[in-house]
C-alpha cells in the first residue's frame, strides 16, 4: 500500500494548477530540474490492520526545493501542497485513505541561495 499512496500522492499533487509554478513533482528527486522542485523525500510505513482488513500507516515527507533570499520564499507555495495533501481522496485502487494527519514541517536555507521545506504526514490506509 505504501507504494500506491506514493505513486497516487505524486499523480494528485501534479494535477494540481495551483502547483503548476513547481517545475517538477517526483517521486525522490528529478533526475533534471531547476527549482523550484518538489519529491518525496522519505516513506516508512507499519502495519495498522483490522481484524478483518490489511492496513498500514504509512509516514511520508515531501521535500519542496526553492532558491532566494527571502524567508518567506516558496510560502505560498507550501501553503498550496499542504491543503492539496489534506485534500486527498479518500478512495484509490488497492487502497483506502482512512485519515491524513500533518505531523510536523522544517525549513531551512542552504549554501547557494537554496532553501528547502519538508512536510511530513501520516497516512492510515486500509486495503480495498
Amino acid at each position: 500500500m505504501e507504494t500506491l499512496l506514493r505513486a497516487a500522492l505524486i499523480e494528485w499533487l501534479r494535477a494540481d494548477p495551483a502547483l503548476a509554478a513547481i517545475n517538477a513533482i517526483a517521486e525522490e528527486a528529478p533526475a533534471r530540474a531547476s527549482p523550484p522542485w518538489l519529491g518525496i523525500a522519505a516513506s516508512a510505513g507499519i502495519d495498522w490492520s483490522t481484524k478483518d482488513a490489511a492496513g498500514r500507516e504509512v509516514r511520508l515527507a515531501v521535500e519542496l526545493h526553492l532558491r532566494g533570499d527571502d524567508p518567506a520564499t516558496g510560502a505560498s507555495i507550501v501553503q498550496s501542497i499542504e491543503e492539496r495533501i489534506a485534500a486527498l481522496p479518500k478512495a484509490h485502487d488497492g487502497f483506502e485513505v482512512v485519515s491524513t494527519i500533518f505531523l510536523r514541517s522544517r525549513v531551512e536555507q542552504r549554501a547557494g541561495n537554496a532553501r528547502a521545506a519538508l512536510l511530513e504526514y501520516r497516512f492510515r490506509l486500509l486495503a480495498s
